[in-house]
């Protein structure tokens, strides 16, 4: 199940962490992080999904 949540973190980060912990702070934090800049999102995103 990990593989698919770092397929949907690549491809739409902030998907990839609402799988992962739902609509907690990780999750807006990443939204935020993916509209500054995509890369950081992504990282961020496996990031969490590695974590948790």
């Amino acid at each position: 199940m990990d593989v698919i949540r770092i397929i949907l973190a690549i491809l739409l980060p902030p998907v990839g962490v609402f799988m992962q912990v739902g609509l907690g702070k990780h999750f807006w934090i990443n939204c935020i992080l993916t509209l500054f800049g995509y890369i950081p999102g992504i990282i961020h995103a496996i990031w969490v999904i590695a974590k948790y």
